[in-house]
């Protein structure tokens, strides 16, 4: 088991939900309602997953290889294409389900999504498949594939600021810092 592979997995679930809600007629709200539910819950349980386990561990990787400015922007692009997804999820809550409104919110939040994937597979997912060992994307795929059993239910929609969320996960792996980003080591995380 290898954390890219999960993420990639959820990342193809993503897609084919999308693509299920693009085929459902428009007046079968109820289908359309249940369908987005589960993506949209899906859809922060995997951001919240990767802000939990995945990117501290890209991070911390990216500096012992000393490519901190890379892992770092991608880090940053990263948490800022989740509020973007989460914004736009959000949006679509203030809508009917079905709405002309209701599918500009659900079409801007496949977007967002498709985007983020389309830059996290191209660039965090391969700098960490030749950054980290094997081993230690598997021991990340136990503790992603528990974190989204434990929260299968869902999780508390909240933005978080890309900066302070690079710079606190700093100070847990490198301790006083200048509060510049710069990333330690994560091994007690």
């Amino acid at each position: 088991m290898d954390i890219t592979e999960l993420i990639l997995d959820d990342h193809h679930e993503q897609r084919r939900l999308f693509a299920i809600l693009e085929q459902v007629d428009r007046t079968n709200t109820d289908v359309l309602s249940a369908i987005w539910g589960r993506l949209s819950t899906f859809l922060e349980l995997h951001a919240k997953a990767e802000e939990e386990i995945f990117y501290p561990a890209l991070l911390q990787v990216g500096l012992a290889a000393r490519r901190r400015g890379g892992v770092e922007g991608e880090t940053l692009d990263a948490i800022g294409d989740h509020n973007e997804i989460r914004d736009a999820v959000a949006e679509s809550g203030q809508h009917q389900v079905g709405s002309d409104s209701w599918y500009a919110a659900v079409a801007t939040a496949n977007e967002a999504n498709s985007d983020h994937m389309g830059e996290e597979e191209r660039e965090g997912l391969t700098d960490f498949r030749r950054l980290a060992s094997l081993q230690h994307r598997h021991e990340l795929a136990v503790a992603f594939a528990a974190y989204e059993a434990r929260n299968y239910g869902g999780v508390t929609p909240v933005d978080v600021d890309p900066e302070t969320y690079v710079r606190e996960e700093e100070e847990i792996v490198a301790p006083g810092t200048d509060g510049s980003l710069s990333v330690g080591s994560l091994r007690g995380r």
